[in-house]
């Protein structure tokens, strides 16, 4: 049974290495997709906004890690 924990925790530790960056991803993601559908934002713009999102989330969590590292 512990082996299958350790599996399965290693799996999950492959796609989400940093809580916050996959959380705030998915909060993201939720946001732009309820604005495309319910305020009748133009795709394209969703597109463009979660691209700016997504590079921004992306840079401070990488600037997180590398502040984590310095020290």
């Amino acid at each position: 049974m512990k082996i299958i924990r350790l599996v399965l925790k290693e799996l999950f530790g492959m796609f989400v290495d940093d809580g916050s960056l996959a959380l705030l991803a998915l909060i993201l993601i939720a946001l732009i997709t309820a604005a495309v559908k319910l305020l009748a934002l133009p795709p394209l713009a969703g597109g463009v906004l979660l691209l700016a999102g997504c590079l921004a989330i992306l840079l401070e969590s990488s600037r997180r890690g590398a502040r984590g590292k310095v020290r």
